[in-house]
C-alpha cells in the first residue's frame, strides 16, 4: 500500500513537472506579444517594443538603465519603477522589496514585469542622464588574494560625470559555460576628476559570474562596458563629522570620496573604521595613511576580527560595531556612511542609531 501512494505521488510529481515544463516551453515558442508601447513619464519618452521579455531589459535595450545591483534577477530590490496603470497582480518576487504605500501607489520590480502589453511608467529623471560607455582595460591590480583593481580607459563619450561614491554596472561577456551577458554593480573608487577612466574594486565570489569572469577571463587590453552613474551614496553637503565604516571591497566608494575631499581640502572630522579578517585582508593602506597626512582630520583605524595569534599585529582586534562609541564625539553633529555586506551594515547602522547618530547611509552588496 506504501509503495502503491509513493509511486501514485511520483507519477504526479512527474506530470506536474512535465506540465510546467510544457507552459515554459509553450510561452517561448508560442506566445507572441507582439509590438508593445513604453511610455515613461506621460509622454516624456516613447519608444515601441518587441513584446516577451523583462521591462528592465526592454528598457535598456532603447538605452534607460534602470539601477539594478542584482543584473536583474529580483534580489536587490533596486530596479523600481511606478506603473500609472496597472498590468497585473503583484508576483510574490517582488512583495519582499516593496512596503505598504509602495504597493499602494503602483511601484514595481522592472526585472519581474514582462512586457505583454502596453505599460505606462514613471521613473526619476535623472536616469534619463544614465549613459551607457564603453573602454579599455588599462590596467589590473592584485590588492589582495581575492581582491583586484580593474582600471577602465574611456572610449566614446571620453567622459562620465558623477559623484564619488556612486557605482556603475559593469557587463561580462559571454565565456565558458556560461551563455549570456549578465551585469552587476559595482562602486567606482577613482575620483571624479578623473573623468576618462574609472577605477573599480572588486573581490573574488566563488561562484559569481561577473566577478569569475573579471578575476579569471578578464585582461589588460580587452575591451569592456558599463552603464552609469547610480546611486544615491555620496556624502552630504554638511560641516558635520563623518564616520566611515567598510569591509573588503567595501573600500572603493571611499577611496573615490577621500581623494575628492582631499582635492577640495575638506576640514571635516572623519574616522574611517576598516574591517578584515587578518593583516592579508588588509589593502591601500599606504594611501589611507597618505590620506591622513593630507586631510586636515582624518583618521584610518584598520580592525581585525581574526588577527592570527603569532602576528605581531598591534593594531585593533575585534568587530567594528562595539568600539564605535571610542570614536563619536557629538553624535547630534555626525554623520554614518557604510559600505559592506547587509549583515554588516544591519548591526553598524543599529549600534550608530543606538549611539544617536540619527543621519546614517549606506552601500548595501550580497
Amino acid at each position: 500500500m506504501i509503495i502503491l501512494i509513493i509511486n501514485n505521488v511520483v507519477i504526479l510529481a512527474g506530470i506536474g513537472g512535465f506540465l510546467a515544463m510544457l507552459l515554459v516551453i509553450a510561452d517561448y515558442f508560442l506566445a507572441n506579444y507582439g509590438d508593445c508601447n513604453i511610455d515613461i513619464n506621460q509622454g516624456k519618452k516613447k519608444f515601441t517594443v518587441k513584446g516577451g521579455s523583462s521591462l528592465l531589459s526592454s528598457l535598456a535595450e532603447k538605452m534607460v538603465f534602470i539601477p539594478s545591483a542584482c543584473g536583474g534577477k529580483g534580489t536587490c530590490g533596486l530596479c523600481k519603477v511606478k506603473l500609472l496603470k496597472e498590468i497585473g497582480p503583484v508576483l510574490p518576487t517582488e512583495k519582499p522589496y516593496l512596503d505598504k504605500d509602495e504597493l499602494k501607489n503602483g511601484v514595481r520590480l522592472s526585472c519581474q514585469i514582462k512586457v505583454k502589453q502596453d505599460i505606462f511608467i514613471h521613473i526619476p529623471e535623472a536616469l534619463f542622464s544614465i549613459k551607457k560607455f564603453r573602454g579599455k582595460v588599462e590596467r589590473i591590480i592584485d590588492y589582495t588574494y581575492d581582491i583586484k583593481g580593474v582600471y577602465i580607459k574611456l572610449d566614446e563619450p571620453k567622459n562620465i560625470e558623477f559623484k564619488a561614491g556612486q557605482y556603475v554596472q559593469l557587463e561580462s561577456k559571454k565565456y565558458g559555460k556560461v551563455k549570456q551577458v549578465v551585469s552587476r554593480a559595482y562602486s567606482m573608487s577613482s575620483p571624479p576628476f578623473e573623468e576618462d577612466k574609472i577605477e573599480l574594486i572588486i573581490r573574488l565570489v566563488p561562484d559569481g559570474i561577473m566577478t569569475n569572469y573579471v578575476h579569471k577571463q578578464l585582461h589588460q587590453g580587452d575591451d569592456i562596458s558599463f552603464t552609469g552613474p547610480y546611486g544615491e551614496f555620496f556624502i552630504r553637503d554638511s560641516k558635520a563629522d563623518m564616520i566611515f565604516v567598510a569591509g573588503g571591497s567595501g573600500m572603493a566608494p571611499f577611496k573615490s570620496i577621500l581623494a575628492d575631499l582631499e582635492k577640495q581640502q575638506s576640514k571635516r572630522r572623519i574616522v574611517y573604521l576598516f574591517g578584515a579578517r587578518t593583516e592579508k585582508d588588509l589593502f591601500l593602506v599606504d594611501e589611507m595613511r597618505h590620506f591622513e597626512d593630507t586631510l586636515a582630520d582624518f583618521t584610518f583605524i584598520p580592525v581585525l576580527s581574526q588577527a592570527d595569534e603569532d602576528s605581531d599585529w598591534k593594531g585593533k582586534k575585534g568587530y567594528i560595531p562595539p568600539i564605535l562609541k571610542d570614536y563619536v564625539k557629538d553624535p547630534d553633529n555626525t554623520e554614518g556612511y557604510l559600505c559592506g555586506s547587509p549583515g554588516l551594515l544591519a548591526v553598524t547602522e543599529k549600534e550608530m542609531h543606538k549611539l544617536g547618530i540619527k543621519n546614517v547611509y549606506y552601500d548595501s552588496f550580497g
